[in-house]
């Protein structure tokens, strides 16, 4: 009886994993406002001595997350539409199931020319979970609708959250720039 218990928990929670990574790849980006909002490019910044995966570890220890789990893989490509080789390295915190919006990633490119690249793929990426969210839980879609995208350098920062969380990442994340 346990052994069936078991198999049947886990496939429930793998079947919410995999709804909540499935999502549409088309539809229009409803967030034109966030790009000139959250979006905050400047060239002159000292880059991090800290990996993209220290930078997150001391960001979600500001505030207190659902569960997450690090995107892996060709999930990259999947739900961030974006070419891991364009990357020097990334860590992407997504939901563990799908009722939440919660989201974090840190990106550093390789090349900055390739930052507005990285950005549009983001707008994408957001635009999806706006979507998936829409009809969905109300609260989780007005996260999703402002999320957070700030540029500094090579690196792009991306959040999904409640704002008052979202705005503790995102101070967190400038703390490890300094002006040159």
């Amino acid at each position: 009886m346990k052994k069936t218990y078991m198999a049947l928990l886990l496939t429930i929670i793998l079947g919410l994993m995999l709804t909540a990574c499935s999502g549409g790849n088309g539809g229009k980006n409803n967030s034109a406002n966030n790009e000139s909002d959250n979006t905050q490019q400047e060239d002159k910044v000292t880059e991090p001595t800290q990996t993209t995966k220290e930078m997150m570890d001391a960001m979600l220890a500001t505030i207190e997350p659902p569960a997450l789990m690090e995107l892996q893989g060709d999930m990259l490509a999947q739900m961030y539409y974006l070419d891991a080789a364009l990357l020097d390295q990334y860590t992407i915190m997504t939901p563990m199931m799908n009722i939440k919006t919660n989201e974090v990633a840190i990106i550093k490119v390789k090349d900055a020319k390739d930052v507005p690249a990285v950005e549009e793929a983001i707008k994408k990426r957001a635009g999806d979970v706006q979507k998936q969210f829409e009809t969905y839980l109300q609260d989780q879609y007005e996260n999703a609708k402002n999320y957070k995208l700030v540029t500094k350098g090579k690196y792009v920062l991306f959040v999904i959250s409640d704002s008052a969380e979202a705005d503790k990442l995102v101070a967190e994340f400038e703390t490890f720039f300094a002006q040159k």
